[in-house]
């Protein structure tokens, strides 16, 4: 028998035929039906090398350890770390640190810094110092998540002891399922925290748009929580993060079925790299304790309780969202049916009452709302880190400074007809437009009646649960050891798919040695084959079915949900009843008008204290305060003005800075004729070149992003009046004080409480 030549692997198809489509196309397909074969017995054997790692993470960045939560009183599996800055990187020590919380969901850690162009990598190129809290596969067992609120609470701690010369608390970034659990922290320990930025996370569990969003409906078909604590059970006290991915995945049958392996084998010669890189986290598996996981869907994903304020701490700390004090962004997108903005934003409207009670609570809101992009893709998309992520972090300093209240942050293209385009960090200008709470309230489209039907889940929810704890739970536990929790573990689907498409399965030993010379012999067809063209219309199909079933199937979930849940009879063996609201809404209750008529009064015994800062402040808002949106450049005439005064060591500290712009925005907002009236008497503290030069300021701020209108230069001229009375007058009586002009000196007897000077 003749030998076969070495330089061809399919030789009998390479010949003259080869220019017969069909033959081209068929060739074609058996290459990549092998090279497709042998990308995912590459992935099996990466989920193998990954899931073997000690701490399996995804981290594009070298990291040093800096504390670990199993040392703590209360050990958990998390861990803090301080990500390594890349060469030629310099970091700032008087920039606030960055501390990226990644979720803990079903998958392991490190997709906050899965790319350069990351939520880690953005932070590192503005010059912060940036920290990873990221965790291990297994749990401690027992840990609870009070225990894991208190980790990340020290973590903070040891964050903040680190950066003694920097000018604010950490910025905080929590994606996802990080999210609520840092701002549950946040609303603990509000001391610890700057700015606070949460990206996809779901934050009221019961809010969606009808006609989409079937994830919320799962609880309530599967008769609530109670399946949770039996697989919990199988798993001798672990949950296995796998069954959350599938969740996830059910959501789109279309690509999880179909469009992302097609995707693979049609583009077989560039997607393997991508797509690999994204299977090692997305296989990463990882477990939760029992008593996690079971907390957080019984009072969180089924009970909607984080957002009405009912949960209270093992010492009887009610984590009230309401407490927290550091500026809060919101980014989510309409793209995404993992966390959709209703339930991004619904505890906006699920906490407050109206817009004077958000600035009663001293709260800043921002949210952002992407158009298209998916859910992993607000914290793993290297557009969205170029574009989003870059604007918040570059700004994060202007943000802190906005005054209470809710704005939506948008992002324009810089071009040749910006006006001052230095004041603009990057390629675009990060504009923000004041919103009411009206305007959250369209895009959550809250639903009394939906409400009902989810509050009738949580009553059934637990009803099951305790018949399962009572009935079946002792035997299940009775049965259940170790070794059939890792058994039954190992047959999970998710698992078994990499397993068996590994090296483990012998049956494959052939794939890789002809996996490699068919790479050497690769014959794509040409682009404009017809029998490829009818492969990518035969695809499309596919794809288009699988989608109509997904849309079927959805629907039939709303109505079978609704014709459950929303039965008048059902409710009634709950003790539901008709007339009773699904829940207490928290502004409604008599403590909480009495907080809002002593923040008020509190207020007014203010309108008299201060000097040329706080003048400033008011006369800033008395003329633009009606605009209704506000850009970087307006900011950072004010912010490169202080930086150029930072040796001097009467300059106002920035965290001081932040809160006279928050607070005397809160008296012109509560009466701004008696502030505009004082501002003669607080003028008179200040020094006759203080005074004149923040006249000047003013001018230069109103102005940083455009003419003003016929208003607001009337309001202009009447300030500017004021001022260079004031200046008059100080000069005549001279007295010797020369203050700078951005002192916040205020009068004796007034000092700042440590709680004011804390909100940074």
């Amino acid at each position: 028998m003749s030998e076969m030549p070495t330089n061809s692997t399919f030789s009998p198809w390479v010949s003259p035929a080869m220019s017969n489509p069909a033959v081209e196309y068929a060739l074609d397909f058996a290459q990549r039906s092998i090279l497709y074969a042998d990308v995912m017995r590459e992935r099996g054997n990466q989920y193998l090398a990954h899931m073997a790692q000690a701490t399996p993470n995804v981290l594009n960045f070298a990291v040093e350890p800096v504390m670990s939560g199993r040392d703590l009183p209360r050990p958990v599996n998390y861990g803090l770390v301080r990500i390594i800055p890349p060469e030629g990187v310099v970091i700032d020590p008087c920039k606030r640190p960055f501390v990226v919380v990644d979720p803990r969901a079903g998958h392991g850690p490190g997709i906050g810094g899965f790319k350069a162009d990351s939520e880690v990598g953005v932070a590192l190129r503005a010059g912060h110092a940036c920290y990873f809290v990221g965790f291990l596969p297994d749990p401690v067992p027992g840990q609870t998540v009070e225990d894991v609120m208190r980790a990340e609470a020290a973590f903070l701690e040891r964050v903040i002891a680190l950066h003694p010369e920097s000018e604010g608390k950490p910025v905080v970034i929590g994606n996802c399922q990080a999210g609520w659990q840092i701002l549950m922290t946040a609303a603990m320990r509000p001391e610890l925290f700057g700015p606070i930025i949460v990206a996809g996370a779901p934050l009221s569990y019961w809010a969606g748009w009808k006609g989409k969003n079937p994830m919320r409906y799962a609880g309530g078909l599967l008769g609530g929580s109670w399946l949770t604590q039996l697989t919990s059970d199988l798993g001798a006290g672990r949950f296995d993060g796998a069954w959350l991915v599938q969740n996830f995945e059910s959501l789109n049958p279309a690509n999880t079925l179909w469009r992302k392996q097609y995707d693979v084998f049609s583009k077989i010669d560039t997607e393997p790299e991508r797509y690999l890189g994204f299977e090692k986290y997305w296989g990463g598996y990882v477990f939760l304790d029992g008593i996690e996981i079971q907390y957080l869907v019984d009072n969180l994903f089924v009970g909607n309780r984080l957002s009405a304020a009912q949960l209270v701490t093992s010492d009887g700390i009610r984590i009230d969202l309401r407490n927290i004090r550091s500026p809060i962004l919101v980014f989510c997108s309409k793209g995404d049916n993992i966390t959709p903005p209703p339930q991004a934003l619904g505890w906006i409207t699920d906490l407050y009452v109206d817009d004077a009670d958000v600035r009663a609570h001293d709260q800043t809101i921002i949210y952002c709302v992407h158009d298209s992009i998916g859910h992993l893709g607000i914290f793993v998309s290297g557009s969205v880190g170029r574009k989003e992520h870059r604007e918040f972090t570059t700004n994060i300093d202007f943000l802190s400074a906005l005054p209470s209240g809710i704005y939506e942050a948008e992002l324009h293209d810089k071009g040749p007809e910006t006006l001052n385009p230095d004041l603009a960090f990057g390629d675009y200008m990060l504009a923000l437009k004041k919103r009411s709470l009206n305007d959250v309230r369209e895009i959550v489209a809250p639903d009394e009646e939906s409400d009902r039907r989810f509050a009738t889940v949580s009553r059934v929810s637990q009803t099951n649960l305790n018949l399962y704890r009572t009935f079946m739970q002792p035997w299940v536990r009775a049965v259940t050891t170790s070794e059939s929790a890792d058994f039954l573990t190992q047959l999970h689907p998710l698992r078994l798919s990499y397993r068996m498409m590994s090296d483990l399965n012998l049956w494959l030993a052939w794939l890789g040695p002809v996996a490699d010379r068919v790479r050497e012999n690769r014959k794509p067809a040409a682009e404009d084959n017809p029998v490829l063209q009818a492969q990518e219309t035969v695809s499309n199909m596919i794809e288009f079915s699988l989608d109509q079933w997904r849309v079927m199937r959805d629907a039939m979930y709303e109505r079978a949900f609704e014709a459950i849940y929303g039965s008048p009879w059902l409710q009634a063996v709950v003790r539901l009843d008709a007339g009773e609201a699904p829940r207490q809404h928290p502004g409604h209750t008599p403590e909480h008008r009495a907080f809002r008529a002593a923040e008020a009064e509190r207020l007014r015994n203010e309108i008299t204290k201060g000097e040329v800062l706080e003048a400033g402040i008011r006369a800033l808002h008395y003329i633009g305060g009606d605009r209704e949106q506000v850009d970087e450049r307006n900011f950072h005439v004010i912010f490169n003005l202080r930086c150029e005064r930072c040796a001097d060591a009467s300059s106002v500290p920035l965290a001081d800075f932040k809160w006279a712009v928050r607070r005397q925005t809160e008296i012109m907002r509560l009466d701004p004729a008696a502030a505009i009236t004082a501002l003669p008497q607080l003028l008179a503290r200040s020094d006759s070149s203080a005074i004149t030069e923040m006249r000047n300021v003013i001018e230069r701020v109103m102005t940083a992003s455009g003419p003003l209108d016929k208003v607001e230069t009337a309001r202009l001229h009447e300030m500017q009046d004021v001022f260079d009375k004031a200046s008059s007058a100080r000069t005549r009586c001279n007295d010797g004080r020369t203050p700078n002009a951005l002192d916040t000196t205020q009068d004796p007897g007034a000092p700042r409480s440590e709680q004011e000077t804390s909100v940074s």
